[in-house]
């Protein structure tokens, strides 16, 4: 009787967990990693926050550098080619994304910088495969004149086990 008992509360809390985990994944906010189209490696850990019913992505980390880049002093990269208050500023810590709202199932009406051009884009954000994967558009002018990363989310790390 125990175990059923017990057994039926974890099929409860389980139940009670699972909007919860419906709605992480319903959203662009969180941790994902920024992937290269041609290479297919990693180059980025941004993490998306919401602030006042809006987005903005923060490069945590800047992965899979060139020999150049490393070679070049051996501090982090920085953004030499950004024309505003960016430039010559470490590209880790810096918010590269921001000002998109949420228009039905995609988010847009923000802007993106690259900061390997110092250019900045109009983006549009949009989930797919429920919600591991994002859509990033950047474009000039019309949606259709642009390049679409898809980056993936980053799994949050698994809690320990219980012991008892």
């Amino acid at each position: 009787m125990r175990f059923a008992t017990r057994l039926m509360g974890l099929v409860c809390l389980s139940l009670l967990a699972l909007p919860a985990i419906a709605a992480t994944t319903a959203t662009p906010v969180g941790t994902w990693n920024q992937v290269d189209d041609s290479t297919g490696k990693i180059t980025s850990v941004i993490q998306i926050t919401e602030t006042n019913h809006q987005l903005y992505g923060t490069v945590l980390k800047v992965m899979n550098m060139s020999p150049e880049q490393i070679a070049r002093d051996g501090n982090p990269p920085i953004c030499t080619q950004c024309s505003d208050q960016r430039h010559n500023q470490p590209i880790e810590g810096m918010v590269i994304m921001w000002g998109l709202h949420a228009d039905g199932d995609q988010w847009d009406g923000g802007h993106v910088l690259d900061p390997t051009s110092g250019k900045i884009y109009k983006v549009k954000l949009t989930l797919v495969d429920g919600g591991a994967k994002l859509k990033v558009r950047g474009y000039m002018g019309f949606s259709w004149l642009g390049r679409t990363q898809v980056w993936q989310r980053v799994k949050p790390a698994a809690a320990p086990a219980s012991t008892n």
